[in-house]
Parts: C-alpha cells; structure tokens; sequence
C-alpha cells in the first residue's frame, strides 16, 4: 500500500571508515546512501567528520588532508543528482584561518547548507578546541563551495518545499554532537524557528553505561521539541589509543525511540524511521510552554528540494494497540501508575466530601471490575474497611449466569459488602407507566434498564450518605457507548481516562498480583473476567455483543489515539490501521469501524459536556473542562470517512 500523505523516511547510517582516507570514506558513505535512496529515505543521516574521520587529530592542520576532504565532498555532491534523498554528512570547512567542524547538507548535485558546531567538547582523549572553532566566531553567512555561495554557520532551517503530491512540507535543523549534550542544546532554538526534525552527526566515544545516558538525551531531547530527532554516530573504525566509537544510531519521536542498530558492528549499518512532520506541528499547537518560548536570535530559512513521500509504512512503527505498552515490564509499571493515579483521585473525593461510603454497581464485566479495585485501593490508602464500598448487583433482562457469579465472587474476594436488587419488576412497572410494550426491544426497553440502574445507585447513595463511583471507560466515552442519565452518571468516575484496550491488561496485571499474594480466588475470578466478551447485557439470552454492534475495541482505541494525539483525517486513519494492524482486520471491518467512529464521536459530545470529574490518566484525555472541548452541536462535515 502506499503510504500515508504526510509520511517521510528517514535513514541513520553509520560507514565503516579508514581514518584520514576521504576518498575512501566517500565510497562507504555513497553505499549507504545508495542503499537509503533505494529504500525510499527522503534525508540520510551519516556521523561527524564522517569525511574525514573524527580523530585524525593534528593531520587536521594539513592542507592535503582538507583537500582530499573537499574533493571527496564534491564527489558526494554530484552523487545526489537526480536522487531524491538528501545527503547529510559530516565534514570540516576552513573559513580563512578558522577551521569548523561542519554538516554538509547535500541535495541536487549541490551543497545547499553548512551547519557548524556550536559547542566544542575538551575530552581528555580529543581536544576538539586545538583543530576547531565553534559556530559563534564564523562572522559570515555562506562559504564558497562548488561554484556556489552556500548558507554556513549556526542557526540554519531548511525548508523542503510541497511538492503537491502530499508529501507536504518538511523542515529540519542539523546539531553535531556536544550541542545536545550542552546546557541549552541548539535543537531547542532551531525547533522553535520551525524545525521538525533534527539531525546529530555524532562521534561520541562509547564507556560503560553511555549509550543508556544517549538514549536518553535523544528520546528527552525529541520529547522536549514535540518532534523528530536522528541520531548517527562514529562506528567502531574510529577507535584508536584510548578510545572506542560504537556507531550508535537511533531515530526517536517526541519521547520514544523509533528505531535502533546494533551497536559496535563492523560492517556498517543503518537504521530507518518514517515520520509524520505534520504531527510535530499538531503537537506544538497545544503545548503552550513551546509556543511561549523565545528562540533568541533569528534564524535562517535555506530552501531545499520537496522531501520525498514515504513509499510504503514499512518503518512507521505503528502500534496498533498505543495505548498498551509492547514491553511486559514497561506495561506492568504501567497498570500499577494507572491504578495508583485513579486510587489517588478517588481517595482525595472521599476526603473531601465526607462520604459515609461508596455505591458501586458491578456488573462482572471488566469496567466495574477494575472500578472495584479502584475503590479497594483507595480505601486501603485511606485506611479504611474494604466493606466502605458497597457493591451492589441489579440484575436485569439480559443479564448471564456467569457475569452475576463473577460479580459476587469479586465483592467477596475483595472484601467489600454485596447487596443484591433485581431491577426486572421496577422496569416493568415503568414499562407500564410510560406505555411501552415489553416487547418491543428497542433503545427504550435498553436504556430503562440503565436508567434505573443509576436511580437506585444515587437513592442508594443519599440513604448510605456517600456517593457513586462511576465505571465508564474512555473508550466508551470517545463512542458515546452510554444511556445519558444512567450509566453516564456518577458523582466520581475514575475510570474515565482508562481505554477498554489497557483495561483488560490492569485486570489482568491485578490478578497476577493476586495470585502472588496468596489470593486465588481473587486471581481466579479476575482472569474470569479478563477473558468475558463486552456486552451491556440489556436483551434476554445472553448473545448480546458489543462489539459486534460498534466494531472492534482496539480499531476505535487506535482511531482515538491519532485523531485526538494527532489531529489525523479519517483517509489517514484508515490507512494508518490499515498498516499497523495488518492481516488482523480487512479494509471492510476497518472502514465499517471508522464510520462508526467518526460518526459517534462528533454527535455524541453532548453527553461528554455532561460527564463527572475523573482523573486524567494519560495524555489522550475526553474531559470537557480542559481535554477535548468541542461543541455538542458540530456537524463537521469534514471528519467522514
């Protein structure tokens, strides 16, 4: 499939190398890039002094050395000629007396840009300030190369133009190593001058515990400036005397690391990424601390050829589940932090109103189940009897064996006080009340049942002087997948930022616990329910689904994520679950899913405005107060698929 509009590839590659041998760098660096061109790379990224090699040391001071850097340069230029991959390589460039340690920027057959360091390290092992000079002393604005008057020093944005076939535009700054190690790294300012991504060459020595610390400063570095960041660095050729290089090479998103080789390969490598430069946009639209924030001086825009669409999302790394965690470990501390973050805002209610106790309605089904261990672990912070929670079961027309058994167990298991209330006869008689045939299944014999639900729950709440917790999820809040006036409402619903894609995984996660601490019939009951198909059981016998009437969980969890995370349009969402989901859905489920969720999401806004307080969990969050305020009455005709 092609890729989404918007997307492009970016390749970080790392050369072998023969130190102070350009011409022999020059065909290493030109493999790597002919093998990014071939795979669709619209920049490839290669390391500091990659021309050269970083530790050629005083041989810097030769002017056959610099020569040999220069032609070996313009060979690379030329090779960019009819390809449509940038070539970004790392290079020294004397100005007069003063020698920089620079980016080439290579596009066209040309050199459009020379980013210079800004920042020179004094390592035991390399005195980098003995060779170079840093970006502030070039008192210029281009150097002569190759017939041409190209942009050089610090502070350089380059502007790929649209090319109107999608690929949209695509702006970028270059730093080289130290400067994102520095106090206040030059990304920053080059971000708040429009960059959406951005460049290290690197030639950082590898010690013990390093490349976690890099990882780190890139992952935090692309957090911090809502965008793009690559990262290529020296390979194991460089190494010599005292130091060893590792040819790390990474390409990380607002926080995250997308992709990563394997270090200290002999052979050279390289890793690719495709990104959505649009996204950084959508992100530093909301983030008022990056929008208030004063670049300093001016930047330079240097206008560089349209940047190739992605050919395929091969590199994406979409998760077709975002907001579950891929690592086991990573997802156990997770669902511990969830649970911890609503246990915290339902404790501070408790205390802040006074309440005598708490009205749960469980239903055996995952949302009250991971209410109920909301409400035992708030308790448990408050020091409190678990039976504060009084937990109460309605039975009604649809409701199953197996959901009520699992009910009752959980209560018992977890220790709160059960109360059983059949609503069948109160419905009935409403039935009556209102002239509705019994019949007639309809939305009203549904909803009655819901509404009822609730009623007993706040009549329930006033005679015990306490308050409901609601169980709603954000899935179900995004779809509108609630009877306004019952199950809607609550007085305090901590599970309104909790996805029913992560949920099913807290459960799970609390009955390993469970099973740890000694509690089988705790862990039982809980991987019971795990495993029990959605369903509001509002119509006898028992087949009622919920997804099959919506579409799947998981394509409305994803559709959420990058809508609201990303602001993405309907084609793009289709295309985007398309690609990370794979054989797992069709393109008919996919788009019978994505209609309904576009559909709901707007016209259902009306019950959000009206939704109670809950914590935030998340960054992807529905609350009207502050999240997502929209108005109830939007056609936006524009969010069809």
């Amino acid at each position: 499939m092609n890729g989404a509009p918007g997307f492009i590839r970016i390749a970080s590659c790392v050369p072998r190398l023969r130190v102070a041998d350009p011409e022999w760098n020059a065909e290493q660096i030109l493999e790597l890039y002919a093998k990014a061109e071939e795979a669709g790379a619209a920049v490839a990224v290669f390391p500091e002094l990659s021309v050269t090699g970083y530790t050629c040391g005083d041989l810097f001071g030769t002017k056959s050395l610099l020569d040999a850097a220069g032609n070996a340069l313009a060979t690379l230029a030329a090779a960019t000629a009819g390809r449509r991959c940038i070539l970004v390589v790392g290079t020294p460039v004397r100005v007069g007396a003063r020698l920089f340690d620079a980016a080439a920027v290579l596009a066209d057959g040309r050199a459009i840009g020379f980013p210079f360091k800004s920042f020179l390290p004094e390592y035991r092992e390399f005195y980098e300030k003995r060779h170079f000079r840093p970006a502030r002393e070039f008192d210029g604005e281009t150097v002569r190369f190759g017939g041409f008057d190209v942009p050089a020093g610090a502070s350089l944005v380059f502007r790929c133009r649209d090319d109107g076939n999608g690929g949209g535009e695509f702006r970028f700054g270059v730093e080289i190593c130290e400067d994102l190690w520095s106090v206040n790294p030059p990304s920053g300012a080059l971000a708040l001058r429009g960059a959406q991504a951005i460049f290290n060459l690197s030639a950082g020595t590898e010690l013990v515990g390093k490349a976690e610390w890099r990882r780190a400063l890139v992952s935090g570095q692309s957090g911090r400036i809502c965008g793009i960041y690559a990262y290529a660095g020296a390979g194991v050729h460089e190494s010599t005397a005292d130091a060893v290089f590792s040819g790390h090479a990474m390409i990380a998103f607002n926080g995250g690391v997308l992709a990563e080789n394997e270090r200290f390969q002999r052979s050279g490598s390289i890793v690719f990424a495709d990104v959505n430069p649009t996204w950084c946009d959508t992100l530093r639209a909301t983030a008022t601390s990056f929008l208030d924030s004063d670049p300093g001086v001016p930047g330079r825009i240097v206008e560089a050829p349209p940047a190739r669409r992605s050919p395929d999302l091969s590199f994406a790394r979409l998760d077709a589940h975002p907001f579950v965690p891929r690592d086991t470990r990573e997802r156990a501390v997770r669902c511990r932090e969830i649970l911890d973050i609503q246990a915290a805002g339902l404790a501070k209610r408790i205390e802040h109103t006074g309440a005598r106790r708490l009205l749960l309605g469980v239903s055996g089904g995952l949302d009250s189940t991971l209410a109920m261990l909301v409400c035992a672990r708030a308790t448990d912070i408050l020091e409190l009897p678990r039976s504060f929670t009084l937990a109460v079961t309605m039975p009604g027309f649809g409701t199953t064996a197996r959901t009520r058994g699992n009910a009752e167990i959980l209560a018992d298991a977890i220790g709160a006080e059960l109360r059983e209330i059949p609503i069948g006869p109160a419905v009935e008689r409403h039935f009556s009340d209102i002239g509705h045939d019994p019949a007639v299944r309809d939305v009203t014999y549904e909803n009655s049942q819901a509404r009822e639900r609730t009623q007993i729950l706040m009549d329930l709440a006033n005679q015990e002087r306490g308050f409901v917790v609601g169980t709603g999820d954000l899935s179900e809040i995004a779809l509108g997948w609630s009877t306004f006036n019952g199950d809607q409402m609550s007085m305090y619903n901590p599970n309104c930022g909790v996805p029913k894609t992560l949920m099913r995984h807290i459960v799970e996660w609390a009955a390993d616990r469970a099973a740890e601490e000694g509690s089988d019939a705790l862990a039982k009951v809980l991987r019971d329910i795990r495993d029990t198909p959605v369903s509001p059981e509002l119509l006898p016998g028992g087949s009622q689904s919920t997804e099959n009437t919506l579409g799947r969980y998981d394509l409305h969890d994803f559709f959420l994520y990058y809508a609201v995370k990303y602001g993405e349009t309907p084609a793009a969402l289709r295309d985007l679950a398309l690609a990370a989901f794979g054989d797992e859905t069709t393109p008919g489920e996919t788009d019978a899913a994505l209609r309904t969720f576009c559909s709901r999401f707007i016209s259902q806004q009306y019950k959000r405005n009206a939704s109670p307080d809950g914590p935030k969990v998340g960054t992807v969050a529905l609350s009207p107060r502050g999240d997502w305020r929209c108005p109830p009455d939007a056609s936006f005709s524009a969010f069809r698929p």
